[in-house]
């Protein structure tokens, strides 16, 4: 999901073009600072729930029934 939301965000940010570089400032509306700190924020996602990798390796061992070393 966090892949998803990254993604999506990503969209989001080259949609609205250079409206999308702000941080705060009076120039730049609600809707763009939300999505520009949520597309920031994205990044972390992946750290915080565990890389994609390491959920992707978790997943096939447990499909293929494989045992984690001891």
């Amino acid at each position: 999901m966090a892949h998803i939301n990254q993604e999506r965000l990503e969209l989001a940010v080259e949609a609205i073009g250079n409206r999308g570089l702000g941080w705060e400032g009076e120039g730049f509306d609600n809707n763009e600072l939300a999505i520009t700190r949520g597309w920031l924020r994205s990044k972390g996602n992946s750290i915080e729930g565990g890389t994609s990798e390491i959920n992707l390796n978790v997943i096939a061992k447990r499909v293929l029934g494989l045992r984690d070393h001891q």
